[in-house]
């Protein structure tokens, strides 16, 4: 082996190998122990905010409402029904009230949350919030809930919509087959 060759086997066995190890040993270590954090696919802005920080009964309705607003923005979003939103679908009022919900105004109302529980820790459970009767969980669910009473109603109202679709569907269809009935009896009666 030559002196060059030596050099860089040494190099890569002392050098590279050692640092690379040590490098991935790190990344792993600081996978394993950082905090699981929130995913919704509906609402990624929620992604930093760490799983631990919020009470079950706000992911609970959290989950509730990205689930419900999936599919709200699929109904209300995908205007041409080609499977995905993009430029050539129509923009309605009500989807653009649906993404304004999930982008902002829910996320806003998980961060005014944190914030006071930052500040206060375990009152804001608990102590009432002055000129109210609610401590700040109660707020933020109260917040939650009426989204996610909304979304039901949305839903409701386009399961009743798209079901009357149908039912005028299948009235036209039941004319337009029984006059086509009704005119082949007078021909072949008159045959």
């Amino acid at each position: 082996m030559t002196q060059i060759t030596a050099m860089l086997v040494m190099f890569v066995l002392y050098g590279v190998l050692p640092a690379a190890g040590i490098y991935l040993g790190y990344r792993g270590i600081k996978k394993a122990t950082a905090p699981k954090m929130l995913e919704y696919k509906a609402m990624p802005q929620l992604g930093y905010i760490p799983e631990k920080s919020l009470p079950e009964t706000v992911k609970n309705t959290l989950a509730d409402i990205n689930q419900k607003g999936e599919k709200l923005r699929l109904i209300y979003g995908d205007t041409n029904n080609d499977g995905q939103i993009d430029d050539k679908d129509a923009v309605t009022e009500t989807y653009i009230m649906i993404q304004n919900l999930m982008d902002k105004h829910i996320p806003q109302a998980v961060a005014d949350y944190r914030r006071l529980y930052d500040l206060e820790g375990e009152r804001v459970d608990t102590t009432k919030i002055k000129n109210s009767d609610v401590t700040g969980k109660e707020a933020l669910l109260e917040v939650l809930e009426t989204i996610n009473t909304q979304f039901d109603d949305l839903l409701d109202a386009s399961y009743h919509q798209d079901g009357q679709k149908l039912l005028v569907t299948n009235r036209y269809l039941q004319q337009r087959f029984d006059t086509s009935n009704v005119e082949n009896s007078q021909i072949a009666t008159k045959l």
